[in-house]
């Protein structure tokens, strides 16, 4: 009898003192931070309340909401890992100074052709609502098939050329046209030379 009168004295406060801490299955675990108005919340799936400076306790930050950061161009328009150059305003004169032009039967960017790389670089730099289409052609020897390949080998070369001096690459689309639509129609080297080339059109949201 008097075992039984100690210890439910001890039950009784025990069970006050769990009631008292929020020891309860499924109670989530409250963190105050120090300078922060809310309490950060764990163990319920949800992303915490961040306090200031962006970051939890142990330096870890959150992952941010799917499309989180992503904007449309200036304007408004398709974003720009969806956009069609069909879909786009098209303007096939701003940059039609500089076009490329490749040796026969190659789809290696010369040297020579750099600086027509550079200037195009440089537009679409200073222009980040403009997207571009890079259309490959080629002269009127070899079958379609061929130089449709080449065509899109070319137009894939130049694309490479304005990552590497730091175009994303999202803002590019190619297309290759083979022999079917030459710049000059005439049939020797000198129309050949004009028509191996990769044409660079300027793309904008309408």
């Amino acid at each position: 009898m008097k075992m039984n009168k100690l210890i439910f004295p001890l039950v009784i406060a025990l069970a006050a003192t769990m009631a008292a801490t929020g020891c309860r299955k499924g109670t989530p675990k409250v963190t105050q931070i120090p300078g922060h108005n809310q309490p950060i919340v764990g163990d319920t799936g949800n992303t915490p309340t961040l306090p200031p400076g962006g970051q939890l306790p142990g330096g870890e930050t959150p992952t941010p909401l799917p499309g989180a950061g992503i904007t449309t161009p200036v304007g408004g328009g398709p974003l720009p890992e969806n956009w069609r150059p069909e879909d786009m305003n098209q303007n096939r004169e701003k940059l039609a100074a500089y076009t490329v032009h490749f040796k026969f039967d190659s789809a290696v960017v010369q040297d020579k052709e750099q600086a027509n790389i550079a200037s195009v670089g440089q537009d679409l730099t200073a222009n980040a609502n403009e997207f571009l289409l890079i259309e490959g052609h080629c002269d009127e020897r070899g079958t379609e098939e061929y130089n449709r390949a080449l065509g899109e080998r070319r137009a894939l070369a130049l694309r490479e050329a304005l990552v590497k001096i730091g175009i994303a690459p999202m803002r590019i689309r190619t297309e290759s046209f083979g022999k079917d639509k030459p710049a000059d129609p005439g049939h020797d080297e000198a129309a050949w030379a004009k028509n191996r080339r990769g044409e660079f059109i300027v793309c904008t949201p309408k």
